[in-house]
């Protein structure tokens, strides 16, 4: 297993959220190898403690001292009453991972009422996979772990997206329509890295523009997409107003994009390389604590940076580009948000492998980047 960034705490409960594939149970397994484990997709378990929630004391020895861990527990919200009680009662300490955050929301008291922190798995970051790491097979595959032990990693790929077509959104009912949710996937795909319309995602899926919006909040429930929104703190131009789109994992966006005679293969390796930073500053940002809210900004007039990042720690500002050689209007973008945001510091992340620096802009090869991406954002 491979090491992650993830540093949990020692006796506070926690959420576990992400996308399956992304080692959390794994990891829990590994990390805490004493702890009571109980797998809720398993049915008998999942039958019985979702007719009575009050048997989840059954299942914990009165004296433990170490940690219990209720894997994939958004299949039963109601669970998290007990738990409450039992943290109360017992001083019991929980593990409760999950893939569906915004399920458990809905339906469980505020998640414990801040009885339990909040912690998110990704797929694997540069700093975890080490030595391991292979740009090229990180922009074809993506970063899920399986696709880095894997003999097929296409395969396994391909089987993963059924998988979530036929499990997580069919079995959990959140559409009964599979066909018209295959179909969004693949227009969905079309919109990654890009400015999102929906309307024109509904048009090119032949399904109605408010169930479209239904399945990117889907996508959002399940951890498997983002909406990164413009950023608009202090403005002194006109800004867009729609947010960027993107899939968590750029090994799953290849799966489901369209590839064709028809497609431009710069245009899917382009939004690829942009999706593998994206992914790359999600996980760091969230797995080491640091805080940033993600945004990119754009003006009305099409002057454009790829990323923001804004919190206590100040503002970092990224351009990314797959191209080897670097062109005086690359940097446009750059040298325009430094104008009305010159507290900030900026990088144009790019293909090649030399460093530079064009005025306040560091010019940075994608690979020394992902190396020194922590101390960048620290």
């Amino acid at each position: 297993m491979y090491s992650r960034l993830i540093n949990p705490p020692e006796k506070k409960s926690f959420f576990l959220f992400g996308p399956r594939g992304t080692g959390k149970t794994t990891w829990v397994k590994v990390t805490f190898p004493k702890a009571i484990y109980l797998d809720l997709l398993e049915a008998e378990l999942f039958n019985d403690l979702l007719a009575n929630p009050q048997r989840l004391e059954n299942f914990i020895p009165h004296d433990l001292n170490d940690w219990v861990i209720i894997d994939e527990v958004q299949r039963i919200p109601e669970l998290l009453n007990e738990v409450h009680r039992l943290i109360e009662k017992y001083r019991y300490k929980f593990i409760l991972t999950g893939s569906n955050a915004r399920k458990i929301r809905r339906k469980g008291p505020n998640l414990l009422a801040g009885r339990a922190l909040t912690y998110f798995m990704h797929p694997l970051t540069v700093l975890e996979l080490g030595k391991d790491f292979k740009l090229q097979h990180s922009l074809k595959y993506g970063q899920l772990p399986c696709v880095y032990t894997e003999q097929n990693p296409k395969g396994y790929l391909e089987s993963y997206v059924k998988t979530y077509l036929e499990e997580e959104v069919f079995q959990e009912g959140l559409t009964r329509n599979l066909a018209g949710f295959a179909r969004f996937l693949e227009a969905a795909s079309l919109s990654q890295a890009s400015i999102l319309n929906i309307s024109s995602v509904a048009r090119e899926c032949s399904v109605e523009r408010k169930v479209v919006e239904s399945y990117f909040s889907i996508l959002e429930d399940l951890l498997m997409a983002y909406r990164v929104p413009v950023f608009t703190k202090k403005a002194k131009r006109r800004m867009v107003s729609h947010p960027k789109f993107y899939f968590f994992d750029v090994g799953v966006y290849r799966t489901i994009r369209p590839c064709g005679p028809l497609d431009m293969p710069e245009e899917i390796e382009g939004s690829a390389f942009e999706t593998l930073f994206f992914q790359e500053l999600n996980a760091v940002n969230s797995s080491l604590g640091l805080g940033y809210k993600i945004h990119y900004w754009r003006t009305s007039n099409n002057i454009e940076v790829d990323f923001v990042l804004y919190g206590t720690k100040g503002i970092r500002v990224f351009e990314v580009k797959r191209t080897a050689k670097v062109s005086s209007a690359m940097l446009r973008g750059l040298r325009a948000f430094l104008q009305d945001y010159p507290m900030a510091k900026a990088y144009f992340v790019y293909g090649g492998n030399r460093r530079m620096k064009d005025g306040k802009i560091a010019i940075v090869p994608i690979d020394d980047m992902f190396c020194g991406l922590a101390e960048v954002l620290s």
